[in-house]
């Protein structure tokens, strides 16, 4: 079988969390992660680079695709929610250490936040044929 790719292309990033689009086949989706802190468990963002990743089944998210091997952490997963803030400077985040997709980018509650989440992961996984690939992240800012 041909390996599979998706292309994470970081834009920007803050305390709000950090933002992109990930590309796969001919279509792309919104992305949310957390801000940059040194891969630091639980309050960071992944490093940029190459990764394999896989379907897992989790207890939270049910099925969702698993980013294996990162260096120092562990679960990192792609699943669905809208935020992705510094909780230590009192921002909301569904994430520690995952990444969001969403349709849109926009704001709920005075926060930055990616927008029909579900529907993004449903488009990702029904794409992506919830076969294994290697998902590619590059930082252009």
């Amino acid at each position: 079988m041909e390996q599979r790719y998706a292309h994470l292309y970081r834009l920007a990033r803050g305390d709000q969390g950090t933002q992109g689009i990930l590309t796969f086949f001919e279509h792309k989706v919104h992305t949310l992660e957390l801000p940059w802190r040194d891969n630091q468990p639980n309050i960071s963002c992944i490093p940029g680079g190459e990764y394999e990743c896989d379907i897992r089944v989790s207890p939270r998210f049910g099925m969702v695709y698993w980013i294996k091997d990162v260096p120092k952490r562990s679960f990192i997963l792609i699943h669905s929610g809208n935020w992705a803030g510094d909780v230590q400077k009192g921002y909301k985040s569904h994430v520690s250490g995952c990444i969001l997709l969403g349709l849109a980018k926009g704001t709920l509650q005075r926060q930055l936040a990616v927008l029909n989440s579900r529907l993004a992961i449903t488009k990702f996984m029904t794409h992506m044929e919830k076969q294994p690939f290697i998902l590619k992240i590059i930082e252009k800012f």
